[in-house]
């Protein structure tokens, strides 16, 4: 497949309310959407590096910059046979996840239109829906949070996850419990917390936590081992993983006993099958996080949370969750028995509404042969 032309586009898109965490306020998403012309198909892709350098040091613009003069020049004009090919041609750019995994889920949407498969089919999956959740941002108040709370679960969503930070943590739990006793139930703390803090996690053990999500440092595997031992919750890893490498090291060392696997963080789906092939063997589940994509990523996190050891629900909510508006046709929705559905057509499984991205872009280029 001869690739004739890229194209990438700043994007920004406003969110529906804001989304608070112990990172920040997030108020819209920046993302680069990245599109591929080969051998008569397109492949579109998205690149979730963000605006600011708070979950990754990634950001927009440096994703554009590794993108436009490292990893589109290693493949533009050439044949390649596969995506495996294109990877081995950019191998030696180390780091900058993001930039390659929104380059990298073009080309799986290409080569899967070449052969008139859907991206999960060409991944491996086995499943023709998947089980989602919900992550909820910070909320001011215990009764505002159970509100939201009652409303995503009359929308069907199998699983609640709430974002913590110190002084938004234990009080939110117990409320949590006590008004849903038998709800899938975990907390995403993105590296605020430290090993001092081990007493909050150790209460948290009562209230029967699916997992607690990365309390530690972002870049931390070892404090993670000392804290898992002290638990009983398991432990899952976010922001520490960013590899094969890593999961095996972390898993190693007893650092956390689930693992959020996200395509953008550890640079495509051909990164992330590995991890969830070693997962398997290792009787360690994973479920695929989210990072607010549009309806691009969200097609392709679908797609890849339909293989089989994706086995807890995912953060894969429905398009309206995030935006007025998505980029894609259909938008994605969350069925009544809390499932969606995995696209069936060739690629991602969703066209892209071109008229929408253009009211959503900020910036474009293209790079032709």
């Amino acid at each position: 497949m001869k690739i004739d032309r890229i194209e990438l586009r700043h994007v920004k898109l406003v969110l529906v309310s804001p989304f608070v965490t112990s990172m920040g306020t997030e108020y819209d998403e920046e993302h680069i959407i990245v599109r591929v012309d080969a051998g008569g198909v397109t492949g579109w892709g998205e690149s979730v590096a963000e605006g600011t350098p708070f979950y990754s040091y990634e950001t927009v613009p440096t994703a554009w910059h590794i993108l436009q003069d490292f990893l589109i020049p290693s493949i533009l004009g050439k044949d390649i046979a596969n995506v495996d090919e294109a990877i081995a041609s950019y191998a030696k750019v180390r780091g900058h996840m993001m930039a390659k995994a929104g380059l990298e889920a073009a080309l799986w949407d290409a080569f899967a239109k070449t052969e008139g498969i859907s991206l999960s089919q060409m991944l491996g999956g086995t499943r023709k829906k998947i089980d989602v959740g919900v992550s909820i941002g910070i909320q001011d108040s215990v009764a505002g949070l159970l509100k939201k709370i009652d409303g995503y679960l009359a929308e069907g969503y199998k699983r609640i996850k709430i974002k913590i930070a110190p002084g938004f943590d234990l009080q939110f739990v117990e409320a949590v419990r006590k008004e849903f006793p038998a709800i899938l139930f975990q907390v995403d703390a993105n590296s605020a917390y430290t090993l001092d803090d081990i007493g909050i996690f150790k209460k948290m053990d009562q209230y029967n936590l699916l997992l607690i999500e990365q309390p530690l440092g972002y870049e931390d595997i070892f404090d993670h081992s000392k804290l898992q031992r002290e638990l009983k919750t398991p432990i899952c890893l976010d922001e520490s993983i960013h590899s094969l490498d890593d999961t095996r090291a972390a898993i190693e060392l007893d650092s956390c006993r689930i693992i959020n696997i996200k395509p953008g963080r550890v640079g495509g789906f051909t990164e992330s099958k590995l991890i969830h092939d070693y997962c398997a063997t290792m009787n360690i589940p994973v479920w695929c996080g989210g990072m607010l994509e549009s309806g691009i990523g969200r097609a392709g996190n679908v797609a890849l949370a339909s293989l089989p050891n994706f086995t807890l629900p995912g953060d894969i909510s429905a398009s309206k969750r995030y935006y007025t508006e998505d980029i894609v046709d259909p938008e994605f929705i969350v069925n009544p028995d809390g499932t969606m559905d995995v696209p069936v057509k060739p690629g991602i499984g969703v066209e892209v509404n071109m008229k929408m991205l253009e009211k959503v872009t900020v910036r474009s280029e293209s790079y032709k042969a």
